[in-house]
């Protein structure tokens, strides 16, 4: 069985995805933006890196909505669409304030 290269994008978010909410993001001691921030950062260079192993040197154009993108484009704005509402609502389970001044 072999998938279109738009949903091997996404299959690989999905399961980065999964592996970080359901797994990485609950297992922290301290659940602080910024420490998600920072995870999420390493993923997400994952996540590009292996779409860019997958991808890179090849003439493939990927369909988003009604655009041709280029894998990178596409990588980066469909993890980013998917993951919004998983962090919105790991955000509010977890009483994380976006606004918080950590001085105070």
């Amino acid at each position: 069985m072999t998938f279109s290269p738009e949903a091997q994008i996404l299959i690989l978010n999905g399961v980065i995805l999964g592996v970080a909410y359901l797994g990485i993001y609950p297992s922290l001691a301290q659940k602080t933006l910024s420490r998600i921030m920072t995870v999420d950062l390493v993923l997400s260079v994952i996540a590009v890196g292996v779409a860019g192993a997958l991808f890179w040197g090849r003439d493939i154009t990927f369909t988003f909505l009604f655009f041709e993108v280029n894998w990178a484009v596409f990588s980066i704005v469909t993890l980013m669409a998917m993951e919004t509402p998983l962090f919105l609502n790991f955000a509010k389970r977890h009483g994380i304030n976006f606004w918080d001044d950590p001085d105070q």
